[in-house]
């Protein structure tokens, strides 16, 4: 006999209850699991594709971990050293950035910048916030002891934590499984099946489209000469996942260097704005239809609006679980909305009428 819908509410509110508190205390602690049960999670469909190619579980696993290893090693050695000094010089030079950014508007609007206008002191205040906390941030995370513990903790514990589960995965996933109550199991297999579609779309393809996208826009703005062309790429790929604010946020940080850098030579200015409107062509044509589909189901605005909610109350690891959290709530909820409308609390007793 099945449990009342009361004690059933009961016990999963409180299972609830447990994730949630657990991952408010255990937030940090929890980082590097997280990021390697994410990472496997992404990586499971290739182990999958090469067992059918004729490899087993372990050599498929093996083989991806190699290929890592390698691609990390090439980031290591060629890609992170500039990223870093690329991002040191631009929160050095952002001062005078903002000073030119003065100059033009007194040139241009200067009964707007006179001594004490408050836009001037406001463009003066965030050039030297802008060097002083990002400099500040970036020599803290890199030159303190705790901060190079956690980075290297990070490194060791998250590879290892993603080979396990990409080597498990499909045992774990049969074992739960196993252990899903069975009244409703067939009900969960569904939701999870649907949760699964959902995610893999947008995180395995807004992954991929993020990756391709932040080294195309890297790459094509370090041949032009843009100065901080690998640091734009890379935030503008990093956001990505939210439509059109990678492109907005790359343009305008790409787009306004370049005015500093490039001022009067029009056509390199142009070319830095074609970059990013190739991009938009490429992502919106050709990437996302096909990595990522257009039933994704997860709106804009409810992306935003959960990863501002899990960011501000469990910090980064929130950011992290906001989008498979968000996924699930959207899953779940047009199942409920499903159950209602062909519920007699929604018809009520038209369907008698009409019979």
């Amino acid at each position: 006999m099945a449990l009342p819908a009361r004690e059933q509410v009961k016990y999963w509110g409180l299972a609830a209850a447990v994730l949630i508190v657990t991952l408010w205390f255990l937030g940090d602690v929890l980082l590097p699991f997280v990021l390697g049960g994410a990472i496997a999670y992404f990586l499971d469909p290739v182990a999958d594709r090469l067992e059918k190619l004729g490899l087993s579980r372990a050599a498929a696993t093996g083989l991806i971990t190699v290929a890592g290893i390698i691609a990390f090693v090439l980031l290591l050695l060629l890609v992170i050293p500039s990223l870093v000094n690329q991002a040191m010089d631009l929160f050095d030079v952002a001062p005078t950035l903002f000073e030119n950014l003065r100059g033009v508007l007194i040139e241009r609007f200067p009964d707007i910048m006179d001594t004490e206008s408050p836009l001037r002191q406001s463009l003066v205040s965030v050039g030297e916030t802008i060097q002083s906390k990002g400099g500040e941030l970036l020599n803290t995370l890199l030159s303190s002891a705790a901060g190079i513990i956690n980075i290297v903790m990070l490194f060791v514990i998250v590879p290892v934590v993603a080979v396990y589960l990409l080597l498990d995965w499909d045992r774990m996933v049969a074992r739960i499984d196993e252990l899903l109550p069975r009244d409703h199991a067939p009900t969960i297999r569904k939701l999870a099946g649907d949760i699964d579609d959902t995610l893999a779309s947008f995180i395995r393809g807004m992954g991929t489209v993020c990756i391709i996208l932040g080294t195309y826009y890297a790459v094509a703005l370090m041949i032009i000469g843009l100065q901080f062309g690998l640091v734009v790429g890379f935030v503008a790929g990093l956001v990505t996942f939210i439509p059109y604010l990678g492109a907005l946020i790359g343009g305008a940080l790409a787009i306004g260097l370049a005015f500093f850098q490039f001022w009067g030579d029009w056509l390199s200015i142009g070319l830095v704005a074609g970059v990013f409107v190739l991009g938009q062509v490429i992502e919106g044509n050709v990437l996302t239809p096909k990595l990522v589909g257009s039933s994704v189901g997860l709106h804009p605005v409810w992306l935003i609006l959960a990863l501002s909610i899990f960011g501000t109350l469990f910090g980064f690891v929130g950011i992290l679980v906001a989008v498979p959290v968000a996924a699930a709530i959207g899953v779940i909820a047009r199942f409920a909305t499903d159950q209602y409308t062909s519920s007699r609390l929604y018809r009520g007793l038209s369907d008698q009428d009409q019979s």
